[in-house]
């Protein structure tokens, strides 16, 4: 045995009629789909479901799978707390998994848990299957802040436990879609956001997982998703396999968008290992990229490099351009991963004797002390992707008439607050959105006046 079907599904506590009172009937063909969903579960009986859930704990470099025997919870904070959901755990399943994780030196397992209680993440697709199917046992995962590369093979290691055990499995991805489909939705309309959904649901609907690795970490945070990960990480479960692919429904009526797909495995198919495809396409994109870098970008890799594998930092090496040397700027260096940042750390103006050495002092801090991410490994370092921004002189700016998001870099500052964001960002398109970022990022609240500065950047 092993994992026979796996379900895409939504989570607003609305659709519970306790809580919904009526207003779920905005949403009957969700409803409908999970009562589908809750008769198929029923008739394949499994003995374990495997719930990822967005609300679960999250870390941003480990992915927490709740330990214990049982857990409960309930809809006290949608203000019906008789709404209880009690849960047994498959502590075998669990253990198994843990132990995979730990063989392969693998960020999961079952330390760090924050709250013991169930999430509603979690507590809403049970409310439904529990309508129609009791008699299994629970394993619930959370996310991560890792690339997806790592949602997906997390889903591969719950395959492997499940086929190991022969434990007849249902895989449940929880997560909704876009939250900003309507502009008196509860996060208000950008275009990404039914834009997103579309794309999602076109995947999902024909079981295209290779194309959720398409999605950049820009285009998901404008589109304001949720499941975006626990959907990788139930295509990783299952890997190789060939599935029927079913759209159930999608309906978006409150600003929020709810698609609920049902897969059911048939037989192993060699080309549906989609990590292994996408990591090919990977592998060339970025030798490609290598050798279109220039001094600037090498530069940093190598500093990079050898610190990460080494722990030195290197001196500045001959056979540079003359700039390199002779020119004091302020620099910054920012690292991707998977198409997500991995690592940003610069300085406004010159602190070190030249911008080779500017380069080289940041391009370390980039990699290992972004307080925001893990240190760089060194099997992540041929999946990275390296940019330097060399910056310009500041200028004042006298409003925001001044900016411009596109040409100029900003630099907000309140008293000993400062803040700074660079110019031509993916999924920064306007002036106030760089200006609100640059305050978030100092602390600045958006009420308080600040002193505005501009500057441009040459970007390698």
């Amino acid at each position: 045995m092993g994992i026979t079907a796996a379900y895409m599904v939504p989570h607003p506590p609305l659709i519970v009629p306790e809580i919904g009172r009526g207003e779920e009937a905005g949403i009957q063909d969700t409803i409908h789909a999970y009562e589908e969903i809750g008769r198929r579960i029923a008739a394949d009986r499994p003995e374990t479901i495997v719930l990822v859930s967005p609300h679960q704990t999250m870390y941003a470099d480990y992915f927490h799978i709740s330990p214990g025997a049982e857990a409960a919870g309930d809809f006290g904070r949608f203000c019906a707390p008789q709404v209880r959901i009690t849960v047994s755990y498959d502590t075998e399943f669990v253990n198994a998994l843990c132990a995979q994780a730990r063989t392969a030196d693998f960020p999961a397992g079952t330390a760090g848990e924050r709250e013991p209680r169930l999430d509603h993440g979690t507590m809403v697709p049970l409310y439904f299957v529990n309508r129609h199917w009791e008699s299994y046992r629970l394993v619930r995962i959370g996310l991560s802040g890792l690339p997806l590369r790592q949602h997906y093979e997390l889903g591969q290691y719950i395959r492997k436990t499940a086929e190991a055990l022969g434990r007849k499995t249902v895989v449940i991805a929880s997560g909704d879609l876009s939250h900003r489909l309507k502009e008196d939705g509860p996060y208000g309309y950008r275009e990404e956001g039914p834009a997103y959904d579309a794309r999602l649901m076109e995947a999902m609907g024909s079981g295209a997982f290779g194309k959720l690795f398409a999605f950049s970490e820009d285009f998901c945070d404008r589109a304001g998703e949720c499941g975006h990960r626990s959907f990788v990480m139930m295509a990783g479960a299952l890997d190789g396999m060939d599935v029927k692919a079913e759209r159930l429904s999608y309906e978006g009526p409150f600003g929020v968008g709810y698609g609920v797909c049902a897969y059911r495995e048939t037989e192993r198919a060699a080309g549906r290992h989609f990590l292994m495809r996408y990591e090919e396409d990977e592998r060339m994109r970025l030798a490609r990229r290598r050798t279109a870098e220039d001094d600037w970008v090498r530069l940093a890799r190598r500093t990079i490099t050898e610190y990460v594998r080494n722990g030195r930092v290197i001196e500045v090496p001959e056979g540079l351009p003359a700039e390199l040397y002779h020119q004091r700027a302020g620099v910054f260096v920012s690292i991707k991963e998977d198409g997500w940042l991995r690592g940003c750390i610069g300085t406004i103006q010159a602190v070190q004797a030249s911008v080779a050495e500017e380069i080289i002092q940041n391009a370390v801090s980039a990699s290992t002390r972004d307080p925001r991410f893990p240190p760089i490994t060194a099997d992540e370092l041929e999946r990275l992707v390296i940019s330097v921004d060399v910056l310009g002189e500041t200028e004042r700016a006298a409003s925001m008439a001044d900016l411009d998001v596109k040409r100029y870099g900003v630099i907000v500052t309140k008293g000993a607050k400062r803040g700074l964001l660079l110019p031509n960002l993916e999924g920064v398109d306007t002036v106030e959105e760089q200006v609100s970022i640059a305050r978030q990022k100092a602390g600045i609240g958006a009420w308080e006046d600040v002193e505005l500065e501009r500057f441009e950047v040459i970007r390698h």
